[in-house]
């Protein structure tokens, strides 16, 4: 995606420099590649079709015609369609001929180029796990270096899982303009990042900023009304033209054209050496669906870069075809010494005065949800079915079967995570792509799951399947099921005490467990329906453990113990609605919501959230909880818009709603408060809702500090942006503190700016946003990404939906105006208390919140030819500040021994015994007392559950490397710390036992496990 790139490349490139090192030429690599969004515009089918597979048919054709021509692949996705299902037997021959010998290079290798504000860290992980193992299993192929020169600003976290996997240097773009213009002019677009602030020097990388021109050639050419150096044009969609004629397509390189074009293209690169430090200038040649026709491109570059070559001395520079690797070879043996950047990232990114994109945080709410979603139901099939092949490796649920539903979710949860893709930014087809890619593959995972729960080792498939499918047509026919099986699977490594819900038909239930125990419930009208209820139990599991249970309904109401078990019957209390004109005196009639933990004060003057004490610490905090919208300005002439990617606020926010209703159910299990917000007085229907659930845990095991809030929203109304604002009498002088990706929090200073600073001061929130000041914080985590503020003192504000149509050419052109008219439901869960009590609790939060238990109705239980004592699944358990991030079996076919793997034969059938585990330490150094401490396990002994391990290889992050062989490059800093030292410390983290491992703060550490062989 290049739009404002192209705004920038047009600027003149007329001045000219003297070259940085006397009597030196400047050496320039010329970079070939093609920016080849996963999606944005158009559907990744239209996409294949109109030029993406010919990039590679091309491309292959023509570097095998030369030996100095190279040429960079970073996006799998296409890769792997084109690979799998257009090349032909000598494509593929070449193809490993051209990356045996370095000419094709692989770059990043993840399936696409990850978006870095929006995206979680587990799927940031998974994609390029997925598009690392298919290259290893192919090519024997590990990549080295990225090049994220499209995501819209640069999180900390993205050069730090980079140097986990093993990568040498790291490559951005998109970073604030202002900040950009300072970093040219004192030549500081070069450093060593250490993105974590526990790992520090462990995990740093050479970071290189590209520079004004960013990725895409510069286009101007003096000599022609033409883009310059694109000499196969534009790509054309729906197809290809049959005559080869594109538009745009460049001037050819003539004897009358070369000089004119070696001059231009000197210009620009002794324009750009004048930024860097050394005499290598790094000169991409491509920009967005190019190389499509390469024999073109490289047929007039030939001979240009041939031309300058014969007249270097007089040009003062050199030129030459490179891979990004080469550069970065060059740059490393210049044996500089570079400067130190901390933890900081490059968010937000903004391109102009109003031009934040920070809009994006917060686009396309559904999107963003489901992609969250299908992420959660992935890691629970994952290390549900690596227990179920451990334990029964030859049971009915048939492997390849397996493996197969699995890498389609992997597929679409990588898949969304592109730049263009969680974001929101792309087209309306090209979002409803993605969702259908999700829900089919979620589809296909319940299949599987279902399977793996209702499936003992020693059943038949097809019998059960056709049996379950009768047994759904007999439930039909009925109408009525009086009895609900249910199946609960806890996919953490912790054990919880938690609450599940879920929506049933009939005003009664009773609940009991495996043992026919009655089990405490809570059923209540529901919020949604008149014809339907809200069922809550209260579900303990041990860490990847599950359990049945048994509902029995009724249609009558509940009497006595024996038919209604510990089942509390709920009933709502409505509250007059009132005006907000009408609030003239406040805070006169409170009405409280205790647990042990809070004490929530309701303002029936107003029906709105009062106050709450943290009962703990005797600690009030007055507190509000209202949405408020910002009115966006659809006209281009009137002044600046807000678009997929944009957020320009036209004025401070104001009020959403003229009236606002209020219900309280008090409960047994939760009492839940429903606030119902009118845009108009006389509305029928409410506009906004906020449903709070305050867990009653009075002599139970249940968390009390969380506060379940879901919202709803939508329709909007055109042109509004929608926040919900919670005001407190906090002291946090507008600092907020947020997550990058779910790895670590960053503070966030308000700042003043001359324009826009209402949507420079927004961030984005993946998991994780709080507010503090000496005594309290006020956190929340959330099931899915949204932009956040504090705008005022005390105020902590999320975007929580977008509205939006402007009269943009280029927006309209590409149906990029934002008209979402869905209703939105996400969940935050919010927490109060000191800085002390809350620092040991948020990062678990955010991690249940995405992994709540797997809820999974079944008809009956399949007891014929089960054993009458089969033994539940043992509990595996962490310790409180380590997270279980992966357990899963990759199929890739990878191997410990790297030199072996290459002279054997590639793509092999897929390997199901090697299990891949990924354990992270949650804290920073010195975040909290104890659990901030380093953590020694022994493997053996915690997966004991899931079974024997025999051997246990720690990896680098994508599992393609042995951590004891990886030599990262060592770049000279300031402090004279080097990777390669410090990744040896790193490595030494093991204790003498060889299944014993000592974690330490923020790392997380990879490794291949392989368990005792079980035979049944």
């Amino acid at each position: 995606m290049s739009f404002l790139v192209v705004s920038v490349v047009f600027i003149c490139c007329c001045r000219s420099h003297g070259v940085t090192a006397a009597n030196k030429p400047i050496q320039t690599f010329v970079i070939p590649h093609s920016h080849m969004d996963v999606g944005w515009v158009y559907t990744i089918q239209e996409s294949m079709h109109a030029y993406a597979a010919n990039v590679y048919t091309s491309v292959t054709e023509e570097l095998s015609k030369a030996e100095d021509r190279r040429f960079i692949a970073v996006e799998q996705e296409f890769f792997r369609l084109w690979w799998d299902t257009a090349a032909t037997d000598s494509h593929k021959r070449k193809v490993r001929q051209l990356v045996k010998e370095g000419r094709l290079e692989f770059i990043i290798g993840g399936q696409v180029m990850h978006d870095e504000a929006v995206t979680d860290l587990d799927d940031e992980i998974l994609q390029m796990t997925e598009g690392h193992g298919f290259l290893y299993e192919t090519f024997g192929v590990r990549p080295q270096f990225s090049w994220h020169v499209d995501p819209f600003g640069a999180s900390a976290t993205t050069p730090v899982l980079f140097a986990l996997a093993g990568f040498d240097a790291h490559l951005i773009s998109r970073i604030d303009y202002d900040l950009k213009d300072t970093m040219q002019k004192n030549k500081k677009l070069q450093f060593v990042w250490r993105g974590s602030p526990s790992l520090k020097e462990k995990q740093q990388i050479f970071t290189h900023v590209m520079d004004q021109f960013s990725y895409c050639t510069p286009s101007y050419v003096p000599f022609s009304n033409s883009s310059g150096f694109y000499w196969n044009g534009v790509a054309l969609f729906p197809d290809p033209p049959k005559d080869g004629v594109y538009p745009n397509m460049s001037v050819p390189v003539t004897k009358e054209t070369v000089h004119a074009y070696a001059k231009t293209m000197v210009e620009n690169i002794k324009q750009r050496a004048a930024w860097f430090r050394t005499n290598h200038v790094l000169w991409p040649w491509g920009c967005d669906k190019q190389f499509y026709n390469s024999s073109v491109q490289f047929n007039n570059m030939d001979p240009l870069m041939k031309y300058i070559n014969q007249n270097s001395k007089d040009f003062g520079v050199t030129v030459q075809y490179a891979t990004l690797g080469e550069y970065f070879q060059a740059i490393h043996q210049s044996d500089l010494v570079w400067e130190l950047r901390g933890s900081e990232d490059f968010l937000p990114y903004s391109t102009e005065p109003h031009q934040a994109w920070t809009g994006f945080y917060a686009s396309r709410n559904v999107l963003k949800g489901v992609a969250r979603r299908a992420s959660a139901q992935l890691h629970a099939a994952e290390t549900l079915f690596t227990r179920y092949r451990i334990s029964f490796p030859d049971g009915p649920v048939a492997k390849d079967w397996a493996l197969d539903k699995l890498r389609a979710l992997r597929w679409a949860v990588s898949e969304v995570q592109h730049h263009d893709g969680i974001t929101g930014t792309e087209s309306p087809k090209v979002a409803d792509m993605y969702l259908q890619h999700l829900l089919q593959a979620m589809m296909g995972v319940e299949e599987l799951l279902a399977a793996l729960f209702l499936l003992p080792h020693n059943l038949d498939v097809p019998s059960i399947l056709e049996a379950q499918s009768k047994h759904l047509l007999m439930h039909k026919e009925l109408k009525l099921a009086l009895e609900q099986h249910v199946i609960v699977y806890n996919p953490l490594a912790w054990n919880t005490t938690t609450i599940i819900n879920f929506t049933v038909t009939f005003p009664t239930a009773a609940v009991f467990d495996d043992d026919g125990q009655p089990v405490p419930a809570q059923i209540q009208r529901s919020a949604q329906s008149n014809a339907t209820y809200d069922l809550f139990i209260v579900v303990e599991l041990g860490g990847l453990q599950q359990r049945k249970y048994l509902i029995k309904f009724s249609e009558k109401e509940c009497s006595g113990t024996l038919k209604c078990g510990w089942t509390y019957e709920a009933k709502g209390v409505l509250f007059e609605r009132l005006n907000v004109r009408d609030w003239l005196k406040t805070g006169r009639r409170l009405l409280p919501v205790l647990n042990q933990c809070y004490k929530l004060m309701f303002d029936q003057d107003t029906n709105l959230l009062h106050s709450i004490t943290y009962l703990p610490e005797k600690r009030r905090v007055r507190m509000t909880q209202d949405f408020w919208e910002y009115h966006a300005n659809g006209d281009v002439k009137a002044g600046p818009i807000s678009d997929n990617y944009i957020f320009s606020a036209n004025g401070s926010a104001v009020r959403a709603y003229e009236a606002v209703a209020m219900e309280i159910i008090p409960g047994k299990i939760v009492t839940e408060i429903r606030q119902l917000f009118f845009r108009e007085e006389g509305d029928q229907d409410y506009a906004f809702s906020i449903t709070t659930r305050v867990p009653e845990c009075f002599g139970s095991r249940l968390p009390c500090h969380r506060l379940e809030q879901t919202y709803s929203l939508g329709p909007l109304r055109l042109n509004t942006e929608v926040v919900l604002r919670t005001s407190s009498s906090l002291e946090n002088n507008k600092t907020l503190y947020t997550d990058d990706n779910g790895y670590q929090m960053m503070k966030r200073t308000h700042r003043k700016f001359a324009n826009n600073t209402v949507a420079r001061n927004y961030f984005p929130m993946v998991r994780t946003a709080y507010i503090e000041d000496e005594l309290s914080r006020l956190v929340l985590v959330s099931d899915r990404a949204h932009g956040v503020s504090s705008q005022a003192d005390g105020q902590l504000e999320v975007m929580l939906h977008r509205r939006l149509w402007n009269n943009l050419a280029w927006n309209l052109g590409y149906n990029l105006t934002l008209n979402d008219s869905s209703v939105v439901r996400p969940t935050l869960w919010m927490m109060l208390g000191s800085v002390s009590a809350t620092a040991g609790l948020y990062q678990r939060e955010a991690i249940e919140l995405q992994h709540r238990p797997v809820v999974m109705p079944i008809d009956q239980p399949w007891q014929e030819k089960e054993p009458k004592e089969r033994s539940p699944l043992r509990s595996v358990v962490l310790p409180p500040n380590l997270h279980l991030l992966s357990l899963s079996i990759p199929g890739w076919n990878y191997s410990s021994n790297h030199s072996v793997h290459l002279s054997n034969d590639m793509r092999s059938e897929p390997d199901y015994d090697r299990v891949l585990l990924r354990i992270m330490h949650l804290f920073e150094e010195g975040e909290d007392p104890e659990l901030s401490k380093p953590v020694t396990i022994n493997l053996k002994d915690v997966l004991r559950g899931i079974g024997e391990v025999k051997v246990l290889e720690e990896r680098s992050l994508t599992g393609t490397r042995d951590i004891t062989s990886l030599q990262r490059w060592k770049w000279k800093t300031a402090d004279n710390l080097e990777t390669s030292e410090n990744d040896l410390a790193f490595k030494q983290s093991c204790g003498g036992d060889a299944f014993t491992v000592t974690i330490s703060p923020k790392e997380i550490r990879t490794f291949f496990v392989h368990f005792a062989s079980r035979n049944f």
